[in-house]
């Protein structure tokens, strides 16, 4: 495997891309807290059974990953104008779930 650059890292020998860091504090911290809560959706519905609040629940995790950089097009690759509105737009969806 090869070793940790400036756009991975690497956790038990399994490796990670990292948060983009062209991103404002308040928007990487945001979608931060929304991928946190994603994630306790996710076990509480394998818990309970509840499919369709899994697939919600990973479907947010997804959006959170990508509008952190962390899946998709590599960050790196793509102008940070194009990646802050990305992450902008993916945090706007988010808060949008949330107040279904």
């Amino acid at each position: 495997m090869s070793e940790p650059d400036e756009h991975f890292f690497v956790v038990d020998g399994r490796r990670w891309r990292r948060t983009d860091p062209a991103l404002p504090e308040d928007v990487a911290a945001a979608l931060r807290s929304h991928l946190g809560r994603g994630r306790n959706a996710v076990k509480q519905a394998k818990r309970t059974g509840d499919d369709d609040a899994l697939e919600a629940a990973r479907h947010r995790n997804g959006l959170a990953k990508h509008g952190l950089g962390e899946r998709g097009p590599g960050w790196w690759t793509r102008p940070e104008a194009d990646r802050i509105a990305d992450a902008r737009a993916a945090l706007a969806e988010l808060d949008g779930l949330e107040a279904v």
